[in-house]
């Protein structure tokens, strides 16, 4: 009850403004826990492969839920990634972008920026409801900027839902190192 009269009071601009550091921290229980096991699923990428999180099992994943193709934040932490994918991939990470953009748009995005990595479409939003990264106003629907640090047994190892997108590659990296002891 008290999640339903949050989640009515953001949809009011001024309250919602006033609220929403609140709503993070009342809501993070929609928000799988460090520990936890990340929520499966399997996705078209921007090329229209089938992308599972099954399937990348043995390795660290760095699942990103961004708003929105070819934003500036987006587009800068997408760049951010790509740069450091040599680093990332070294620690034995698989970098996987996830917004409720289709996969033609995630194409467009990714040739443009070069990015070598899949971009998931979560055309109606399932996934990232499962991750709690999922915005509803209605009218306009789109991921929120979390990242999800997942270890190689497939369990959540860190949740990133405070993102810096000049500096949050260098933030999972640190992490990754610190996490993978190299």
């Amino acid at each position: 009850m008290i999640r339903n009269l949050l989640r009515f009071l953001l949809r009011v601009p001024v309250l919602g403004s006033l609220l929403f550091g609140l709503s993070g921290a009342l809501l993070a229980d929609e928000v799988p826990l460090p520990g936890s096991q990340a929520p499966g699923f399997t996705l078209p990428d921007q090329n229209g492969k089938s992308v599972a999180l099954d399937g990348l099992r043995g390795k660290w994943v760095v699942l990103y839920f961004y708003p929105k193709d070819d934003t500036p934040g987006c587009t800068e932490e997408a760049c951010t990634f790509r740069d450091d994918l040599a680093k990332l991939t070294a620690l034995g990470a698989q970098i996987v972008g996830l917004s409720v953009d289709d996969s033609a748009s995630h194409a467009e995005f990714a040739k443009k920026y070069h990015l070598p990595f899949p971009l998931l479409a979560d055309r109606d939003g399932a996934v990232a409801r499962r991750y709690g990264a999922f915005s509803d106003w209605k009218v306009v629907h789109y991921a929120k900027r979390y990242t999800f640090l997942i270890d190689p047994q497939g369990k959540i190892a860190k949740t990133y839902l405070k993102v810096d997108t000049s500096r949050h590659s260098a933030e999972v990296i640190a992490d990754l190192k610190q996490l993978s002891g190299k």
